[in-house]
């Protein structure tokens, strides 16, 4: 019999809405026994809770900023105590920045980006992991990178930069586990392409390669998550791009990303989820 949810504990980030709601929206409709919601934002995250309930599910929010190491630790101990470790995790928190390299501001924009992108997963698996791999129920860890972790881009310097080290990062504990025979502790990155979360608004999606639905990534995330899939790149055609630029010599492929392909403009009219000031 396969990974099934139901009657399990399954904590998402970044889950006041977008992506992040639609998984916690799965995690309800598959009958998970607890979902834990973690955001930044309370008003909304408070929003999706109501719903999530509404919906039937038994729903813990906290407002949670997963920059913060500290808050980490205190709302991670918070769920150990009421409902041990999760069985599914869902690094799914994410930011970018569409600039280029030099016009971004050390604390607003890099130290972010690589706060929320690279460090909170690995903050956040190492406080539930080692109770994961002491009990005997299957969990599962899903983190969500990007192909921008495949591909190098222009205006997306530190974006991308944290997307190849929380790729990095996450298949090789995939592979640790592998190796110490944690085989009840599965371990699936996410690769997707351009997704139409309003996070990348304004991106142009490249020549194949067009903007994901979020619900389509959610849906096939959540599949290889109980699936025990190690890596998935949406649309496939990730792979290729992938493929082409380990065999090219680098200036062939850099004109064919930049000028046939389209993944070197694809951030031209860049402009991200409206902000309030």
């Amino acid at each position: 019999m396969g990974f099934s949810v139901k009657g399990k504990t399954v904590l998402i980030t970044g889950a006041a809405m977008g992506m992040g709601r639609l998984f916690a929206e799965k995690a309800v409709k598959e009958g998970a026994s607890f979902v834990i919601v973690w955001d930044i934002n309370g008003p909304e995250l408070e929003k999706t809770a109501a719903a999530l309930e509404e919906a039937g599910g038994k729903v813990h929010a906290q407002v949670v900023d997963v920059a913060d190491l500290d808050q980490i630790v205190k709302a991670a101990q918070e769920v150990k105590d009421q409902y041990g470790a999760p069985h599914v995790l869902i690094n799914n928190a994410g930011v970018v920045r569409g600039k280029n390299f030099w016009e971004h501001d050390n604390i607003r924009d890099t130290k972010f980006t690589i706060d929320i992108n690279v460090l909170a997963p690995m903050y956040i698996t190492r406080e539930f992991i080692n109770e994961m791999l002491e009990r005997d129920d299957d969990s599962r860890i899903i983190t969500l990178a990007s192909a921008a972790g495949t591909v190098a881009n222009p205006r997306m310097s530190v974006y991308a930069g944290s997307k190849w080290a929380a790729l990095g990062w996450s298949d090789s504990v995939r592979l640790e586990l592998e190796q110490a025979n944690h085989k009840h502790v599965k371990v699936t990155t996410v690769c997707p392409s351009y997704i139409d979360t309003g996070m990348f608004a304004g991106a142009k999606g490249p020549l194949l390669a067009p903007i994901l639905k979020p619900q389509e990534v959610v849906d096939k995330s959540w599949q290889a998550m109980k699936d025990g899939t190690p890596l998935i790149f949406l649309p496939k055609t990730v792979l290729l791009s992938k493929g082409l630029k380990g065999v090219l010599p680098t200036r062939a492929w850099d004109f064919l990303a930049g000028r046939v392909l389209g993944v070197y403009h694809s951030m031209d009219e860049f402009k991200g989820r409206e902000t309030k000031s």
